[in-house]
């Protein structure tokens, strides 16, 4: 069984369940069929209702439209690394390079 994700890998598993379904038949079986993580943790955050059609799902999970618009696991880390508090602007950010020193104690030791 090849691991499934993205939003062609939910169509394929929801191809298998017999609606109405509730989410966590939804999400046992996703977890039976070899559903990665992230696709996982998407079914998980879905409200907890029944759901009579394949197509109520995929409204309701927070998944790319198209697996073009997916990245590699790389690249997700990288902007979790990079991410900065959304609605903050940008003059309240930390733009300054950062030190290597103050970085590795916490602290900057000039003063």
């Amino acid at each position: 069984m090849s691991l499934r994700h993205g939003i062609e890998g939910l169509r394929e598993i929801l191809g298998e369940v017999a609606f109405p379904a509730d989410k966590d038949r939804i999400v046992s079986h996703a977890r039976d069929s070899g559903a990665d993580e992230e696709l996982l943790g998407a079914l998980r955050s879905m409200p907890p209702v029944d759901y009579g059609e394949p197509e109520e799902v995929l409204r309701s999970v927070p998944l790319p439209r198209s697996d073009t618009d997916a990245r590699p696991e790389s690249a997700r880390a990288q902007q979790r690394r990079e991410h900065t508090k959304p609605g903050m602007s940008e003059s309240m950010k930390e733009t300054r390079p950062v030190n290597p020193i103050e970085e590795e104690l916490g602290e900057n030791r000039k003063s």
